[in-house]
């Protein structure tokens, strides 16, 4: 099974080579890489450069926003399974992709997701915040739930049966797009139990309670862009208990 990889980068000379080390490190030999970079004017493309041996594509050229890069590579691969791998995270160990090859084989799933830690921006050996998902129950999203989108492999053809990200929400296309495939479409999914990402803190919808309080709201919209009601818990404490993770 090949396994193509994306990586959404702007301005990221200081973190994307953690990144680009981690995806060359991976044990498994079928892997596409492809970069969509947009059109950094730091040092980003030059470290990308150091990496052409393991890099399959670059993309760079300005863009609408990280999930119109996003869409950008999902057209670009070729891969049977799709993983996001933004600049800002890096896998943890060398046997991901292994791993998660081996989930898909063995449950024939749609799609797979495991756990995930946040790490402090500049002490990688912090741990901020561990993310331990849980196995997937129906029903789920209507109690908060959402899997790690860092951690999150999607077959190619999930994808092209169901679409790509939905550029009209700013910060919360990751969870309109799950949303979407597990709890409308119902595709087949695995859980890996175990941690396969590390995340830098200060991602996009995080960096500000401003941004905070936009992706809650964009939360909302998600499920009406699906024609899907939310549950009360969805509404109300879901936002709550992520605004006071945000203060602490």
């Amino acid at each position: 099974m090949k396994v193509s990889i994306i990586t959404i980068c702007y301005n990221s000379a200081e973190t994307v080579e953690d990144t680009l080390r981690s995806v060359a490190a991976q044990n498994y030999s079928d892997i596409e890489y492809i970069v969509v970079d947009g059109a950094s004017k730091d040092a980003t493309l030059d470290i990308v450069g150091r990496y052409r041996s393991s890099v399959t594509t670059v993309i760079s050229e300005k863009d609408r926003g990280i999930y119109d890069a996003m869409n950008k590579g999902v057209r670009s691969a070729h891969g049977d399974i799709v993983g996001i791998l933004n600049s800002d995270d890096y896998f943890a160990d060398d046997h991901v992709i292994s791993d998660v090859v081996q989930v898909f084989r063995e449950t024939d799933c749609d799609a797979c997701y495991a756990d995930l830690v946040y790490v402090n921006r500049y002490d990688k050996d912090k741990v901020v915040r561990r993310w331990i998902a849980g196995k997937y129950r129906s029903g789920l999203f209507l109690k908060g739930w959402m899997p790690p989108h860092p951690t999150f492999f999607v077959r190619k053809s999930v994808y092209d049966s169901f679409g790509l990200y939905d550029l009209s929400l700013r910060s919360a296309a990751d969870y309109e797009l799950m949303l979407r495939f597990i709890h409308k479409h119902h595709v087949k999914l695995a859980y890996l139990p175990r941690v396969i990402t590390k995340m830098r803190t200060g991602g996009q919808s995080n960096v500000s309670l401003r941004n905070r309080i936009r992706a809650n709201q964009e939360d909302r919209l998600a499920w009406k862009l699906n024609d899907l009601k939310p549950s009360w818990y969805t509404l109300t404490i879901k936002p709550l208990s992520k605004v006071f993770q945000y203060l602490r």
